[in-house]
């Protein structure tokens, strides 16, 4: 009985890979095993249990057929799995990875049943002698034994190359996110009509993605100022410095999965005490605030509007009583 389980060690060493996968996904998701794992899982796996099964006899391919194949086929049936996922669930880790989990488990398990029932069943042997049968070595000249050893010289590099790009991510895009909510915590309700002195408030969220720790400093200001169209310009007229926060915070790796969650959130209120149509910009500076003197101050706005500073606008009426 133990050698005829031995006879199937690399389906039953692909089904343990894949559920050992799942385990480490669902404990340690920043675990290096999860890539050492997933890359396999992807496009080597799926392929296998379906080659395994579709042809259980020795005479049906040879080693390296099968293994060309199970690459190939599993290029192939990862997005038809997704393209299935898009109709019938959604295209996210979790889905994905229970999808492809019970293809290869339920592939696995037939391809065993199918290899027990075989006259003469192809198993998988890793020998010297298996290797220099596969590619004819006794027979081969002495220039195909040399292309032969480079061959093998290179994807064994490829390989640690891998390993090392797997293990030493190169980091992603780095930037900040910056937001303004209504008073309920969504993208509405914003105080954009007011009497005079009414109270509005919002609340002003950063999430740092900097890769590294970053002191943000807000400015706010009151700014009222019109467009001239004939000059094609705007046209400060009047700006008040409403107030100066400041924080610091670690970074936050970006969550594609699961439920955004805000990292640093202000509530913030606002009292405009004269009538008429402002704007309230929110400046956002990392690590050092610019000096500010009365013959910068405008040039602050016009950056913002220029794109030059990361900003944020609210326009607001204030209305007499």
């Amino acid at each position: 009985m133990m050698n005829r389980w031995r006879d199937h060690w690399d389906l039953i060493s692909i089904i343990l890979l894949s559920l050992l996968l799942n385990l480490i996904i669902f404990l340690t998701p920043e675990s290096v095993l999860r890539k050492l794992l997933g890359i396999p899982f992807i496009l080597f796996f799926p392929g296998y249990v379906l080659i395994a099964t579709l042809f259980p006899d020795e005479e049906d391919l040879d080693n390296i057929e099968r293994i060309a194949l199970s690459f190939g086929l599993s290029i192939a049936i990862v997005p038809l799995i997704g393209l299935t996922l898009n109709y019938i669930w959604e295209i996210r880790l979790i889905p994905i990875l229970i999808s492809l989990t019970a293809f290869t488990l339920l592939f696995g398990v037939v391809s065993i049943y199918r290899r027990e029932k075989s006259m003469d069943p192809w198993i998988p042997e890793i020998s010297i002698e298996r290797i220099k049968e596969e590619i004819e070595w006794e027979r081969a000249s002495k220039v195909d034994k040399v292309l032969t050893v480079i061959l093998v010289i290179a994807i064994i590099s490829s390989l640690f190359v891998l390993g090392y790009i797997i293990t030493h991510p190169k980091p992603g895009e780095k930037f900040t996110e910056f937001y303004i909510l209504g008073e309920y915590g969504k993208a509405s309700d914003y105080p954009t009509d007011l009497l005079l002195g009414e109270e509005g408030k919002v609340i002003i969220g950063i999430v740092n993605h900097e890769y590294r720790n970053v002191t943000y400093f807000i400015e706010i200001w009151l700014v009222n100022a019109t467009y001239d169209v004939e000059r094609n310009q705007t046209v400060i007229h009047e700006m008040h410095l409403l107030d100066v926060l400041s924080v610091t915070l670690p970074h936050q790796p970006v969550q594609i999965e699961g439920n955004w969650t805000p990292q640093w959130e202000t509530n913030y209120t606002l009292r405009i005490n004269e009538p008429g149509t402002w704007q309230v910009w929110f400046l956002l500076f990392k690590d050092l605030r610019p000096e500010l003197t009365e013959n910068n101050a405008s040039q602050r706005i016009y950056d913002a509007i220029e794109g030059k500073i990361q900003s944020l606008k609210l326009n607001v009426k204030v209305r007499g009583y």
